[in-house]
């Protein structure tokens, strides 16, 4: 019975830290970028689009499908840096927890 009191209070402290990550998280943001530099995109952890900024060389009509690709691969690694961010943080939250293989948290 204690180890069932104890589980619970253990559980209790994860959800506890799991809650303060994601509001920390709603907080983060990831800046990814192509073109040099010149395309910059802004997300939040979640992945949300918070800021598009495009260097005034690019914007020419006849180089749109340039400008276009370049908004997609920069808002890519935005994302990606975004996912490491969150398993970053996720693992910092269950630390010392026997979680089976694949497992991931937030469920």
């Amino acid at each position: 019975m204690r180890d069932m009191l104890g589980l619970m209070k253990q559980a209790q402290a994860m959800q506890e830290k799991i809650q303060q990550m994601q509001a920390e998280i709603e907080r983060l943001e990831v800046e990814g970028q192509s073109g040099g530099g010149m395309v910059r995109v802004t997300l939040s952890a979640k992945g949300q689009l918070r800021n598009l900024a495009i260097d005034d060389q690019l914007i020419k009509a006849d180089e749109k499908q340039i400008l276009e690709d370049l908004i997609i691969t920069a808002h890519e690694d935005a994302r990606k840096k975004a996912e490491r961010l969150m398993e970053e943080k996720m693992q910092g939250v269950t630390a010392g927890l026997a979680l089976p293989p694949g497992m991931k948290l937030p469920f």
